[in-house]
């Protein structure tokens, strides 16, 4: 059986998640990375030097570093952020890095080429564009936020909801990222901020078109919670409503994957009081977009609520493979069923089995 072409497409930390996860198994990974970020140690490096911001880049290679003694030692310097001295405080070793490399070479790519190669990773880190590019949001009370940075740390009158993002100037699609998605087995689209991660790559010119055209089974996995300055009172299908928007079609992505792990009432209650919820799973109205509806134990154990990196790489290959050459066969009907315990009875007579090891949400 050959190995799956697997492309990733977010920002830094959800991205993060599902290549951590993925890195291990038998697949080829390619991560689209949004090139939008304008906070931070990255903010910095890029209205100062006019790079690229590095700070997702530097994320998702570290996701795909090889496990090994020295791999582990750079990916520690590449995730270091200094806490003192002047101009070096905020700012991480590895956006340092991809800067200086940047300079070095004069490129951004054969810069990211070099720190994947000190790395050791197995995959492939492109960013969605090069093109310098602010994303905006249009409020529905007709305001403009201007910057990422705005749209992701926004902490007044955040019940006027978003009306729709923009890139100014248009952003042009880096090739090699068309040949990725062209040749993908699978999409994953999230998780990850909705508007200032996982989008922001749909604006980029023929990305949409692209992932639309494209023969891959295309997943969203779904955030756990919702964000009050981005995603306040979402549910599935309003996650999934927006990338059928920015897609701009009106045939349903193939998958939608979420969590069924309860979350601890003392992890509920701390987020509450960052007014974040959890993203409540409306079956009905999900599956007139997405064709099926997979729920698995994807909560990380600590006390943070994340997803368990292992677990979401476990649910998203038992998809790809469940899927293997079946995935637009006539007469499908949406189904949703529970990985606790069961067998997969569609998709051309392939079956899945879950061993009850594989649903431990530790």
């Amino acid at each position: 059986m050959s190995r799956k072409n697997i492309v990733v497409v977010g920002g830094g930390t959800g991205n993060h998640t599902t290549l951590t996860g993925l890195r291990s198994c038998d697949c080829n990974l390619t991560a689209v990375v949004a090139m939008t970020d304008s906070g931070g140690s990255s903010g910095r490096l890029r209205d100062e030097l006019g790079h690229l911001p590095p700070g997702d880049l530097r994320r998702c290679l570290m996701a795909l570093a090889e496990d090994s003694t020295e791999s582990n030692l750079m990916r520690r310097l590449f995730d270091y952020r200094f806490s003192a001295g002047e101009g070096l405080n905020g700012h991480s070793f590895g956006n340092l890095l991809l800067a200086a490399l940047t300079e070095v070479t004069g490129d951004t790519i054969t810069a990211i080429d070099e720190a994947a190669r000190i790395l050791g990773i197995s995959g492939t880190v492109l960013p969605v564009t090069l093109t310098r590019s602010t994303l905006c949001a249009r409020l529905v009370d007709g305001s403009e936020l201007v910057g990422e940075a705005a749209i992701d740390l926004r902490a007044d009158n955040l019940d006027v909801a978003i009306d729709y993002i923009h890139l100014d100037p248009k952003a042009y699609v880096y090739p090699p990222v068309l040949d990725a998605i062209a040749s993908a087995d699978a999409i994953i689209l999230g998780p990850g901020d909705i508007y200032t991660s996982v989008l922001p790559n749909l604006l980029v010119e023929d990305v949409a078109q692209a992932i639309n055209e494209s023969d891959a089974v295309k997943i969203h996995v779904c955030n756990l919670m919702t964000k009050p300055n981005e995603s306040g009172g979402f549910h599935t299908s309003d996650f999934l409503a927006l990338l059928t928007d920015y897609l701009g079609t009106r045939q349903p992505l193939d998958f939608l994957l979420v969590n069924n792990t309860p979350i601890p009432a003392r992890l509920l209650d701390r987020y509450a009081a960052e007014g974040q919820y959890p993203v409540e799973l409306d079956v009905a109205e999900s599956l007139t977009m997405a064709g099926r509806i997979v729920e698995r134990p994807l909560l990380a154990p600590g006390v943070f609520i994340r997803h368990n990196p292992a677990a979401l790489a476990s649910g998203i290959m038992e998809i790809v493979m469940a899927n293997e050459g079946s995935r637009h066969d006539a007469g499908i009907v949406p189904t949703v069923f529970d990985c606790d315990d069961f067998t997969l009875p569609v998709l051309s007579g392939a079956t899945l089995t879950v061993d009850s090891a594989d649903t431990d949400g530790d």
